[in-house]
């Protein structure tokens, strides 16, 4: 199938905003003015881990982001005053006309998707899945213009967001990021999305009012993807590119988004980053967008014959601003002497320019003055306020599916004694997911969460005023017997390729415990509902055999009492809310993506509803549940994957299977050790060096896309007798022709766990080829020494984080 698209089958909406004459004579105005610098400046973002307010004076550039993991001054966990005082130092910097430039205002973006969720006490929202669920475009809307004010009081202008995507796999990391797999429903959403955060189409300067910028994203199909994958590569026809990926942008252009992020991903092996016929041809000249386009994170450096700091093929597709968060120099140089050069037309760059300039003028940012003089700006009292939170807690009540439900155990009695269980139960960072505080929104406790409810404290809170009394207890165990119990369970947080998954399945390490919690309750009579904590519709037979009631939460955000708004009645015994919330995506029926379906599209129970329950086949229809960018868990490998000894040249390799086992003729002794959980690390005596400890595959992986970021390989180890060389950690190709090390820093401290953390650019940095990865870790003694590892995998958090060698 093609990749060039064909613009006259496209719709061609009308863009609501006129040129005003007066504006446009400005910008011609500016544009004349400006040097080649200045204009390159201008289409070039940065983030702020790499980048200062004396930059930004000198390179003139035209914005500024944090990333998932950049925060202000270094510091991801920043209180909210120091985002606003960053924003005002980047502001001054870029307007000084010292060296006689022209001094455009910068504007800076920031990932506010569900909710302004970078920010330590806002207001989170469910994520957009859950809001799918709510079927309520109004509800959106006033989501949108809440979140537009909390963005505004810390300073920023901009937000990437709504998120647009059409999700057709659910094993695409990113699905929760979309409301629907139905094209229909993300339309209708689209558009009040927008007119909360923005206002309505002709409303401006937008900085005189409650309102940011937005950025429809990922054009286009990042939703369609072949398997899932993230960044991956649309094989469908123009028909479907158009029909059910296209159908959004619709209503976004109708209402005047002022930004189009371009996807990471291809449409039949072209990225669209370099797709100049969508880009230009349908985007810009057949559906009239007159905002300008950004691209994802580097993702210009994914376009065939780029790299990251040189890309002129994507401002020649049609981009307007490279989103350069650590590249931005190198990408300066390149497209400055592109320029002058000719490479890239002075044409397009003024188009690009102009694109810009007119969207700034639009946010009114040359008028508003510093960031914190504009309204909205320091009034903490609005970042998580009451109002918004209300709103948050009505979308989580909306957004709740109830899936099946037997007898009578919902809605919970007054006074009734209710155990709550699960891991899931009492965790703001769990039921938030990722782009949470950090990019994977992992590595974080309920004290980072002020004003937060958890799932528990929001039932205990119901249950005790409705005269009843509850108990948390994550393992199930009870002093006294409850009359019901609620297990609160599922996913943990991830984000973009992080969550991508080979099936529809929870992993084990997730499902066993709190299934065996609910099956030993329902042994002893007591009635179980089950709360599940999920990005994606997953195959949940067995708990859907077991408990009596499944409700779905997806991923509420900071206001988990919503949760108890609709499970437990008031105190009369009536129902305070019934179950409003309908499935944005089918349920499956196997594990198997694209199999059969348990519930369509559209279906959800209210409290009055009890279907007769029909056992379900237990069988997932696959093998083993994927394991993601996990290689090691609880001392054993993932699946396709073994736990390796071998002599450090290749000659002697042992695979351990099995223990206690000895390898390397008995110079290395292997044994089961208890970590976190009882036997869950293997110990590995090395009596003579030197040895190699690795995980390994035949089938070697790619973690290019991965390498993009602030990923680590991250490895959970214990040292028992510390060796008297500094060991290595190693990657190594599939061929076995390449692999990199990284030394890990002497001494080390012995008898405790620590995970560990490198960066997977120090290995990219080193040699290493990231597209052939077939032992991800090699961990390289070269004498007597003991160690126990547990857990292997790609991860944003560690203990003791280790420096890239120089």
């Amino acid at each position: 199938m093609s990749a060039v698209a064909h613009p006259d089958i496209w719709p061609s909406p009308k863009w609501p905003l006129k040129h005003d004459p007066a504006t446009e004579a400005r910008i011609a105005a500016l544009v004349a003015r400006m040097t080649p610098e200045e204009k390159v400046g201008q289409i070039l973002q940065a983030d702020i881990c790499c980048v200062t307010p004396a930059d930004v004076k000198k390179y003139h550039l035209g914005s500024v982001l944090n990333g998932g993991n950049s925060g202000p001054y270094g510091d991801d966990m920043a209180p909210k005053e120091k985002w606003l005082q960053l924003a005002d130092e980047f502001y001054k910097a870029s307007v000084d006309k010292s060296d006689g430039g022209v001094g455009i205002p910068v504007i800076w973006g920031i990932d506010a998707v569900h909710g302004n969720s970078n920010i330590i006490g806002a207001t989170l929202f469910p994520h957009n899945i859950g809001l799918g669920a709510a079927h309520d475009p109004k509800l959106i809307e006033r989501i949108g213009r809440a979140t537009a004010v909390e963005i505004r009081t810390t300073g920023q202008e901009w937000t990437f967001a709504p998120t647009v995507t059409v999700p057709q796999d659910y094993r695409w990391g990113r699905a929760y990021e979309g409301y629907s797999s139905n094209p229909k429903l993300v339309s209708d959403y689209v558009g009040a999305m927008i007119r909360g955060l923005q206002g309505p189409p002709s409303n401006g300067p937008l900085l005189k009012g409650p309102y940011v910028i937005a950025s429809t994203k990922h054009f286009l199909a990042d939703g369609g993807t072949e398997g899932g994958k993230d960044q991956g590569d649309a094989k469908i026809s123009e028909q479907e590119l158009r029909d059910i990926h296209g159908a959004p942008y619709v209503p976004a252009i109708e209402n005047g988004v002022a930004t189009v992020m371009a996807s990471f991903s291809s449409w039949n092996g072209v990225k669209m980053t370099g797709n100049k016929s969508l880009l230009t041809g349908v985007l810009k000249d057949r559906m009239n967008f007159d905002g300008f386009v950004v691209t994802d994170w580097n993702a210009q450096g994914q376009v065939k014959g780029c790299t990251n700091t040189d890309c002129p093929q994507a401002i020649n597709a049609g981009v307007d601003m490279y989103m350069a968060p650590d590249s931005w120099k190198g990408l300066y140089k390149s497209l400055l002497a592109e320029v002058k050069d000719g490479t890239v037309p002075m044409s397009r760059l003024n188009d690009a320019v102009t694109r810009i300039l007119r969207v700034k003028m639009r946010l009114g940012v040359f008028e508003a003055g510093k960031p914190s003089s504009r309204p909205y700006s320091g009034q903490w009292d609005q970042l998580g306020s009451p109002e918004h939170r209300a709103i948050a807690r009505e979308a989580v009540r909306k957004s709740l599916v109830l899936l099946k439900n037997s007898g009578s155990v919902l809605p919970i009695k007054p006074g009734a004694k209710v155990l709550v269980a699960g891991d899931a139960a009492d965790d703001v960072a769990r039921q938030s997911g990722g782009w949470t505080l950090s990019w994977q929104g992992t590595g974080l406790s309920n004290k980072d969460f002020p004003g937060a409810t958890t799932i528990w404290k929001g039932l205990d809170d119901a249950v005790t005023s409705a005269g009843g009394k509850a108990t948390l207890s994550p393992d199930g165990s009870y002093a006294a017997r409850p009359d019901v119990a609620i297990v609160v369970f599922g996913e943990t947080p991830y984000a973009e390729f992080q969550g991508d998954r080979q099936t529809l399945q929870l992993s084990p390490r997730l499902l066993d415990g709190p299934l065996a919690t609910m099956k030993k309750l329902k042994a002893q009579g007591i009635p179980v509902v089950a709360v599940m904590i999920t990005g994606r519709p997953l195959f949940m037979n067995p708990v859907l055999n077991t408990a009596d009631a499944f409700v779905t939460a997806w991923l509420p955000g900071s206001e988990g009492e919503g949760v108890a708004d609709v499970l437990v009645a008031g105190k009369d015994g009536k129902v305070r809310y019934d179950f409003t919330g309908r499935l944005p995506a089918a349920w499956p029926a196997t594990a198997k993506a694209h199999g059969d379906v348990l519930f369509p599209y559209g279906y959800g129970l209210s409290l009055a509803d009890h279907p007769a329950w029909q056992t379900l086949s237990e069988d997932p229809g696959v093998e083993a549940a994927d394991s993601g960018n996990v290689w090691l868990d609880k001392g054993q490998p993932a699946p396709s994957w073994s736990l390796l000894v071998t002599a450090p040249d290749g000659s002697d390799e042992t695979r351990v299977t099995a223990t206690p086992a000895t390898a390397l003729d008995g110079r290395v002794k292997i044994a089961t050790v208890n970590s976190d959980v009882q036997e869950g690390a293997r110990q590995f005596a090395v009596e003579s060096g030197p040895a190699t400890i690795a995980v390994g595959t035949h089938s070697p992986v790619d973690i290019t896309r991965e390498t993009n970021g602030e990923l680590m390989l991250t490895f959970a180890m214990r040292v028992d007798s510390a060796p008297a060389a500094a060991p290595t950690v190693a990657m190594a190709c599939g061929d076995g022709t390449c692999d990199a090390s990284v030394p890990l820093p002497m001494p080390l401290a012995t008898g405790s766990w620590t995970t560990w953390g490198i960066p997977l650019k120090c290995f990219a940095d080193r040699g290493m080829a990231m597209d052939s990865v077939a032992k991800p870790f090699a961990l390289n003694l070269q004498g007597p020494a003991t160690v126990s590892l547990s857990r292997v995998a790609l991860g944003t958090t560690a203990d003791r984080k280790v420096a890239c060698p120089e």
